[in-house]
């Protein structure tokens, strides 16, 4: 038995190494559905049409190609934008949100914003969303329109854990 496997075997290799092969090109080993090193600013700043378009553009284009269509979005969502808690203006503000990535400092703290520290990390427990809505509600001081710098979901429903994986259990 194991001598017909064997042979088979054998001959299903030979057949197959004596086939003429067509070159298949490369595939993409993978294929980017989202960017999301900073939530919601896509869900936010992009209008429908472009959603996808902005998942598939590669950051170093992304201040190019939809800076101006960012600006004109966030614009209409806060006309009396001046400055922001970080003291950027509506250019400048958009000029760092536009190419989604995600900083990481590698000698502090790791944080999306805390008051001192500015987009050096994302850590867990994060309030990412209250910050940007801070940045493009608060004003210089933070403070303008209270109504819209929060989601109001201040933490996670569970926990994080202290040790690796960190992430909390689900339930």
């Amino acid at each position: 038995m194991k001598q017909l496997l064997f042979f088979s075997l054998m001959a299903i290799a030979g057949f197959t190494a004596c086939r003429k092969h067509t070159p298949i090109p490369p595939s993409p080993w993978f294929d980017q559905a989202d960017q999301a090193a900073r939530p919601a600013i896509n869900t936010v700043f992009i209008s429908a049409a472009d959603k996808d378009k902005f998942n598939e553009t590669a950051p170093v284009h992304m201040a190019a190609t939809f800076g101006s269509e960012m600006k004109t979005n966030m614009l209409a969502l806060n006309p009396g934008y001046t400055t922001n808690l970080l003291g950027l203006t509506a250019d400048q503000f958009i000029g760092v949100v536009s190419t989604d990535v995600l900083n990481v400092s590698t000698t502090g703290k790791t944080t999306f914003y805390d008051g001192t520290n500015v987009l050096t990390g994302r850590a867990l427990g994060d309030d990412v969303i209250d910050v940007e809505l801070t940045l493009v509600f608060g004003g210089p001081n933070g403070a303008a329109n209270p109504g819209l710098t929060s989601d109001h979901v201040n933490g996670n429903d569970v926990p994080f854990l202290s040790d690796f994986p960190y992430l909390a259990q689900p339930h």
